[in-house]
């Protein structure tokens, strides 16, 4: 059985309460029993934080052992370093996904560090992204 580990960072707790007009009116955790039943053959297992270390502590402890990381870290995406270090230090590949067109927002969010240590890049689909970074991951 596939392992995929799905990340949420600051903020992304507040999915379905913040801003609905950028980030949906979907609680993740109610979009996360819509991707564990289309992934019925996968263990997806989903960890959210607002805190650096504590993401960089799951990926520390679950990327050696698992198929692949879906990664939404959130404003963390455009400053942080150690993100984009632990990522390049695992060996599970990793898609970046963001709800929103982060390029079609404030120009801080155009720039990501985590990208370069990413197998891709899926911005703006909302949350449809994270079932096509699964089916992506699934694949390699």
């Amino acid at each position: 059985m596939k392992k995929i580990l799905i990340i949420n960072g600051p903020n992304l707790n507040l999915l379905g309460k913040r801003e609905p007009a950028i980030y949906g009116s979907q609680s993740f955790l109610d979009y996360l029993k819509t991707i564990e039943s289309q992934f019925p053959d996968v263990q997806l297992r989903y960890f959210q934080s607002n805190h650096e270390g504590e993401l960089l502590d799951k990926i520390h402890e679950l990327g050696f052992d698992i198929d692949g990381i879906v990664i939404n870290a959130g404003a963390l995406t455009h400053t942080s370093i150690a993100l984009a270090d632990a990522l390049g230090a695992v060996t599970a590949p990793a898609v970046e996904v963001h709800i929103s067109n982060v390029h079609a927002r404030e120009s801080f969010r155009h720039h990501s560090y985590l990208s370069a240590k990413c197998k891709g890049v899926i911005v703006g689909l909302g949350l449809t992204g994270y079932e096509l970074a699964i089916r992506y991951l699934l694949t390699l």
